[in-house]
């Protein structure tokens, strides 16, 4: 791992991309993260109460984090409170339905991990879906105040600046959906088979999760794409 992460970062280096110190901190937080979350989950995943919980802290991390990545100064409580809504919410309602369905084990060991792949795909959905309508609404500023100056509404004048911009964030899940068993074979997929299950039965679950992960980022670009349209991010 310290040859990986010094390969990353002298990469990062040598192309000036800019991203060497950020590739540096990433590391670090993650073996960081990844420590704590081992020892907090071997408390909270006895406990459905603390799984809830925990999972609330995760929804409320993964919303700054796409408000940070949306805004261009640091992110407002308003602002993480309203990327909430395009990460929290859908992967929170498709994850009570399963659990209420028997799809997933209403246990802590089931939910935290199907609720975290869910959490962090919705995510990095809005944090793209923002970040591309903001710089296609600077990039078009002109055809905006234009639209302003013939009497449409701040909406009217920027969805349809806005909506191609933050469909572009569905394209990774649509690849990584389609080229599923002939380029990628994902972890959950690999970890189910190491665990001892049937390939059968790791790959319905994997095409639950890949599926799932579709609605999810579809419903999250939809809501960042009217909130961004709407000025609330």
């Amino acid at each position: 791992m310290i040859v990986l992460a010094g390969v990353a970062v002298l990469v990062n280096v040598a192309a000036s991309s800019g991203n060497a110190r950020d590739t540096a901190v990433a590391v670090v937080r993650a073996v960081v993260q990844l420590t704590a979350l081992a020892a907090i989950l071997a408390v909270v995943i006895r406990h459905l109460w603390a799984s809830v919980l925990f999972l609330a802290l995760m929804a409320v991390v993964a919303a700054w984090t796409s408000a940070s990545r949306i805004a261009t100064r640091r992110p407002t409580a308003a602002a993480t409170l309203r990327c909430l809504l395009p990460v929290a919410l859908p992967s929170g309602v498709i994850v009570a339905a399963v659990v209420a369905t028997g799809v997933v084990p209403a246990a802590g060991i089931a939910i935290i991990p199907t609720a975290g792949i869910m959490f962090g795909n919705a995510m990095v959905a809005t944090s793209l879906a923002g970040r591309h309508a903001h710089d296609e609404l600077r990039t078009r500023r002109g055809e905006v105040e234009a639209a302003l100056s013939l009497g449409f509404t701040q909406y009217a004048a920027r969805i349809d600046v806005v909506r191609p911009a933050a469909a572009t964030a569905l394209i990774p899940g649509i690849d990584q959906t389609r080229s599923v068993g002939l380029v990628t074979i994902p972890g959950a997929f690999v970890g189910m088979v190491l665990g001892g299950a049937s390939t059968t039965a790791a790959a319905i679950m994997q095409l639950f999760v890949l599926v799932a992960l579709l609605a999810v980022c579809a419903i999250a670009v939809l809501a960042t794409t009217e909130m961004v349209s709407r000025g609330l991010l």
